[in-house]
């Protein structure tokens, strides 16, 4: 099992070099906050609209099969089993609440008695026997409006249901898809520098913004060291042959705990050859040994992708209001 092609999720992809590589990260970061944000209070033709753009963005920019096949195929099965449970799943509006007390104890109390029933004549018919019922009539719908859209036995799909299980599914692959489609396309220098010059209001306030970025460069690149020890520590299990039938419960919670405590070791160890390597070149502060990775410069295609970011949220505007 290798991990770092298996999952690559949060994983840069160097080759091949697609446009959307060669964009501004300030303008993705902006587009994916965008497309983060706009689900809010949207539709639910808004929300499958936003699932379609990011699968056709995907298309359009030439990310290799290999790469987004596995991740996407699980996420969209995902997303549709939360719509099929959803969607059968109670909606909460056909249950009935009643107030524990009255709404007006002192008119309850004070209620005049109930007259006692009057004795019925010998002729008194309380069944009606011998009369003929009275006719059923059946009045049309005005509309094709229905609440309930499908009845099969249990499971009971409605307008509120199925609405409920669109947003909840197209909001889990949104969330989980753009976010892995930017980490997929821009560099870890990239993001903390694209971050590093939004953050730039934020001097005036004394924040350390370098001190910042450079934590946020070196947690992305921790990213990979941990995928490779839990790789690395799974191997060693499965070329162990261990079997967990005789070991029992007790016994297989103990190997994981111990597999645990291995991984931590070997993060801090990891953690501390990197302090190390640091300090032996003279590393003081992020001001003084500050790198410029990148050279942030808007291009032609930045400004159509700004061009394109003023359409999509006239567009949310517009036409995604709604519940």
């Amino acid at each position: 099992m290798d991990l770092l092609r298996s999952l690559p999720l949060g994983l840069y992809l160097d080759e091949p070099i697609t446009w959307l590589h060669r964009l501004d990260p300030r303008v993705k970061l902006a587009w994916l906050l965008s497309i983060l944000a706009a689900p809010i209070l949207a539709n639910s033709t808004w929300r499958i609209l936003l699932v379609g753009l990011l699968i056709l963005l995907t298309f359009i920019a030439a990310i290799p099969l290999r790469v987004w096949r596995q991740q996407l195929g699980w996420l969209l099965m995902l997303s549709f089993f939360i719509l099929v449970i959803a969607a059968v799943s109670p909606d909460s509006l056909s249950v009935e609440s009643h107030p524990r007390l009255p709404a007006n104890e002192i008119a309850f109390v004070e209620h005049p008695p109930i007259a006692p029933l009057k004795q019925q004549r010998s002729w008194y018919n309380p069944i009606g026997l011998g009369q003929k019922p009275a006719a059923q009539t059946t009045l049309p719908q005005p509309t094709d409006y229905r609440y309930v859209l499908l009845q099969q036995g249990i499971f009971r799909v409605t307008r509120r249901s199925l609405n409920m299980a669109v947003n909840y599914s197209t909001l889990l692959f949104t969330l989980i898809y753009s976010s892995n489609l930017y980490l997929l396309t821009t560099a870890p220098e990239e993001i903390t520098a694209g971050i590093e010059s939004w953050m730039q209001p934020l001097r005036r306030l004394k924040w350390p913004i370098t001190e910042i970025a450079l934590t946020l460069t070196l947690s992305l690149r921790f990213i990979p060291l941990v995928l490779e020890e839990v790789q690395n520590l799974s191997r060693s299990i499965q070329t162990r042959a261990i079997n967990w039938k005789k070991l029992g419960l007790k016994g297989a919670v103990r190997v994981w705990m111990m597999v645990a405590e291995r991984l931590l070791e070997n993060l801090l160890l990891r953690a501390e050859q990197m302090s190390n390597a640091m300090v032996v070149r003279g590393f003081t502060s992020a001001n003084t040994h500050r790198v410029q990775w990148h050279q942030l410069r808007l291009k032609r295609g930045d400004s159509m992708a700004l061009l394109g970011l003023v359409v999509f949220w006239g567009a949310r505007l517009v036409w995604g209001n709604g519940s």
